[in-house]
């Protein structure tokens, strides 16, 4: 969030299930932690179709729930711990 501009503190939002943050142009950027939900029709029921089809950024923590619905231009960014310093990302 801070490479996107975002000036918030950022923290997971595993118990409010998305976070909305705004950059320094004011554009939003939502993050999401569907780690809680049970399915699919809960993520729908919150209105997640609709920001992920919104054209903005965003977050996704546990994106498999909502898989069957992510647009096509999904990036997948894979986040591997190599030890207490080091992380190891794939794009795909």
């Amino acid at each position: 969030c801070s490479q996107l501009g975002v000036m918030d503190t950022v923290q997971s939002p595993t118990f409010a299930i998305i976070n909305q943050y705004q950059t320094e142009r004011g554009e939003p950027v939502f993050h999401f932690d569907f780690y809680r939900l049970d399915d699919l029709k809960d993520a729908l029921n919150i209105g997640t179709e609709e920001i992920l089809y919104s054209g903005e950024i965003c977050l996704i923590e546990w994106p498999e729930l909502v898989e069957p619905i992510l647009p096509e231009s999904t990036i997948n960014i894979k986040i591997s711990q190599i030890d207490a310093q080091t992380r190891k990302l794939e794009i795909e």
